[in-house]
């Protein structure tokens, strides 16, 4: 177990240095820097460079990449912002929270409906009430989260005046992003966990379980909906990594002040530190996410944690 966790570990820092090398080189390819949006267009030649130079930029993206390397790793700095001068820490760690909390808001409201919608789908497999839940599923996927998210503002912000549109002042600013954000990855799970219960409900051991005399309800949740949700744990936490670092276009359009809305603000003012290091926390966060549900599918499946081992 140790040596998968070491492996695991390993792998893991190999793919943060793959992101932060290819962001920096995005970046460095993308036209314009930062220098551009700070220095007027009247500015001279002379000037430029100077401000260019003063901010590190004049550098080779080599010695720039190995600059940032050398104070994330020695000593844990991300570097400053080059529009606000403050250090990136100070500015993730201010917009980490809202991000974080949309994104459990999002991921709890993904498990309630996609659970729901697939019960009540696999109840009667086949029939109207069948089709009708699954239609309503596809449609939930087939629709893009930022289209979804006008139509909310539109209805319930701008028509019935319930919501406010933007912002994040109270719990009622986080419903309409949550929804936004949660009706897609509720349509998947709603499909996927539908299709494991039915899987499940022909399982020998179910079948032996009605055959005992146990009640319907107790087999149902102890046995059918317990192992149908093995599989499924592995999709709801590659969305929770997601919403961690996807959220960017609907924290933009409701103006979360989350580290989507941070990043997408960064890349169009060409500021190179808060980019990479947002892209880093999120990538991080991923990668947690990701062993984490490794960890659980082993808990609720031990034939993996032989194969872990």
């Amino acid at each position: 177990m140790l040596r998968y966790l070491l492996r695991r570990l390993a792998s893991g820092l190999l793919v943060l240095l793959v992101i932060s090398f290819f962001t920096f080189g995005a970046l460095d390819i993308a036209p314009g820097d930062a220098v551009d949006v700070l220095i007027d267009d009247s500015a001279s030649a002379e000037e430029k460079e100077e401000l260019q130079r003063a901010m590190g930029l004049d550098a080779s993206l080599i010695v720039r990449y190995e600059r940032f390397l050398a104070g994330a790793i020695l000593h844990g700095d991300l570097g400053r912002s080059l529009m606000t001068e403050r250090p990136v820490a100070d500015l993730i760690l201010e917009r980490l929270p809202y991000t974080v909390v949309l994104a459990l808001a999002a991921t709890g409201l993904t498990v309630l409906l996609g659970t729901l919608a697939a019960v009540i789908a696999s109840s009667r497999p086949g029939s109207w009430l069948d089709v009708i839940v699954m239609s309503g599923a596809m449609l939930g996927l087939s629709m893009p989260n930022f289209w979804l998210a006008l139509l909310l503002i539109a209805l319930f912000c701008i028509k019935l005046g319930w919501l406010p549109v933007v912002g994040a002042g109270s719990p009622s600013h986080l419903l309409l992003p949550a929804i936004s954000l949660a009706m897609p990855s509720a349509a998947v799970l709603a499909r996927l966990l539908r299709s494991s219960i039915l899987d499940v409900r022909t399982a020998d051991y179910v079948r032996t379980g009605h055959a005992k005399g146990l009640r319907r309800n107790y087999v149902f949740l102890h046995y059918v909906l317990r192992n149908g949700l093995i599989p499924v744990i592995t999709l709801v936490g590659l969305q929770f990594g997601r919403l961690l670092g996807g959220a960017f276009i609907v924290e933009t359009i409701f103006s979360w002040p989350g580290l989507g809305r941070l990043t997408v603000q960064a890349v169009f003012d060409r500021d190179v530190p808060v980019v990479v290091g947002a892209t880093l926390l999120m990538a991080t966060a991923y990668l947690t996410v990701n062993f984490l549900v490794d960890v659980a599918h082993a808990a609720l499946d031990p034939r993996v944690r032989y194969e872990a081992v």
